[in-house]
């Protein structure tokens, strides 16, 4: 019995890809999902796994041809008579069915990580080499540019092998390590044992580069030497070829930043200096905010709001709030709500640029930024300008509490139309925040502080908290901008505004 091996779906608008690499030859043995060869398109790089178990029976798309979608690739020659032990090759051992008191081995595979996201780092290994695990039970956690994913062990048996140590890059379906099913603790513990002895000579391969790197670098007179890989293995791909000639081309640019190098330190404060890698989320944070910096026109305008008939109103309900709706009333419903209706006559501020487009929602998606151990993060609330006070507090509560536990999926934060952002909650009492692309705006709140007002000809003290509101000035006009934080002061001090539509 065969199995064909297809080219799956690469992506939108993408109908074709080349064959890079085959990381197997006929005649090989293959495990189900184990990688069979890469695919190049135009954006990324896809590798395909096998769809069976068994031996790589020919191959139909050598390495260098081009191939559509569903095309056939190669034939898998399933082995219906044994099992998977059968398949997988052992070391110094003989051609035969592995003997009754052996268990199979299963592979730890990278899980999905999002929409967009194809690599991830390994942060921390739960379990070492020789430990028994249980199914599902965690085994390592993995960081990417957003979230962190925790890896549950696919079966019960014993960590045999780990293959990417902390602090490594892996690719999305990527081996992380082996669990070998534990028949006897006789029998697996000398497995598990001889797993490290196993795998540390593995010794090092050369590593064929994409047919179209190499003649991108003979094109652009460069060798491998001057371009980092970043296909499997460190393959070089065509896309880390352009990344060094622009890289090449801006660096006489970039030389002269003096803020870029460190200042002359001595050997003793060397000493008593700790240096810790950024996180991934923490270099895509700065990125992401120095990008925005680098491409909108940011502004940022003030204003303040007094406080007193929002926090009575608070004051006067919470409770009964409570009781109805199992949350607790706290401001940033006010804020949302406020928010989304001063977005309804100043739509400019939750619009965003597509090249020379500009692009009006007619929704709300609330990103709600909230601080976390690890660092910043957005969560979005979607349609928030149609769920009521009750609706936002839950979602503000349980994205809060999933951000801060690192649950949070790609899909939670993606999206947002306009954020608010509460430096308040740490003692801010002014700010001017920077905006989260693509979006056009970010609200600004601040410590609320009792201050001498005049109200009525009278110095009377009120709760006061300064608002600030940076938004892209190329799309959002002085105006539209100083009239979007009137109308949020406006329903907050008189919430019945919101109530009424005022």
């Amino acid at each position: 019995m065969t199995t064909e091996v297809r080219v799956p779906t690469l992506g939108e608008s993408v109908t074709e890809a080349t064959v890079a690499t085959w990381f197997k030859k006929p005649g090989d043995a293959v495990t189900a999902d184990e990688m069979l060869c890469e695919l190049e398109t135009d954006k990324v790089t896809v590798e395909v796994p096998s769809p069976a178990s068994g031996q790589l029976a020919d191959i139909v798309a050598a390495e260098g041809d081009t191939v559509g979608v569903d095309a056939l690739l190669a034939n898998i020659a399933e082995e219906s008579a044994a099992g998977p032990e059968t398949v997988k090759p052992k070391a110094n051992a003989p051609e035969t069915a592995e003997p009754a008191g052996e268990a199979a081995s299963t592979d730890i595979i990278v899980p999905a990580l999002g929409e967009s996201v194809s690599e991830a780092t390994v942060s921390t290994w739960f379990k070492k080499v020789g430990d028994s695990v249980a199914q599902d039970e965690m085994l390592c956690e993995l960081e990417t540019d957003k979230v962190s994913v925790e890896v549950p062990s696919p079966a019960a048996g014993v960590l045999a092998e780990i293959t990417a140590g902390e602090g490594e890059t892996v690719a999305a379906s990527a081996k992380l390590g082996v669990i070998s099913g534990a028949a006897s603790g006789a029998a697996a513990a000398p497995a598990a044992e001889k797993a490290p002895a196993a795998a540390a000579p593995a010794p090092a391969k050369d590593v064929a580069n994409a047919p179209s790197a190499e003649k991108a670098m003979a094109e652009a007179g460069i060798d491998g030497s001057q371009v980092t890989g970043t296909g499997r293995d460190g393959r070089i791909m065509k896309e880390d070829v352009a990344a060094a000639v622009a890289a090449a081309k801006a660096a006489p640019a970039a030389a002269p930043a003096p803020a870029q190098v460190r200042g002359p330190v001595t050997a003793d404060d060397a000493a008593r200096e700790e240096r810790v890698k950024m996180t991934r989320l923490r270099q895509t944070i700065a990125k992401r905010l120095k990008d925005s910096q680098n491409t909108a026109a940011m502004l940022t305008t003030y204003n303040e709001v007094d406080m007193t008939e929002v926090m009575a109103l608070r004051n006067e309900y919470k409770d009964l709030f409570l009781k109805k709706h199992g949350v607790k009333l706290g401001f940033m419903s006010f804020f949302t709500k406020a928010c989304c209706h001063a977005l309804k006559e100043v739509p400019e501020v939750n619009a965003e640029i597509d090249g020379t487009d500009i692009v009006y929602k007619n929704y709300v998606h609330m990103g709600i930024a909230a601080g976390t151990p690890t660092g910043l993060v957005v969560p979005v609330i979607r349609d928030a300008d149609a769920m009521s006070f009750a609706s936002i507090e839950k979602a503000i509560a349980e994205k809060g509490q999933r951000a801060r536990d690192g649950k949070l999926s790609m899909a939670e934060m993606q999206g947002g139309t306009f954020t608010i952002s509460n430096g308040g909650v740490y003692g801010s009492l002014m700010s001017s925040p920077i905006l989260n692309p693509p979006q056009s705006g970010i609200l600004g709140m601040h410590k609320i502080q009792d201050r001498p007002m005049a109200i009525n000809g009278k110095v009377e003290i009120r709760p006061m908290m300064y608002l600030a509101l940076s938004y892209d000035h190329r799309i959002v006009d002085g105006k539209g901008a100083v009239t979007f934080l009137v109308r949020v002061k406006e329903a907050l001090e008189d919430p019945r505004r919101l109530l009424m539509d005022l």
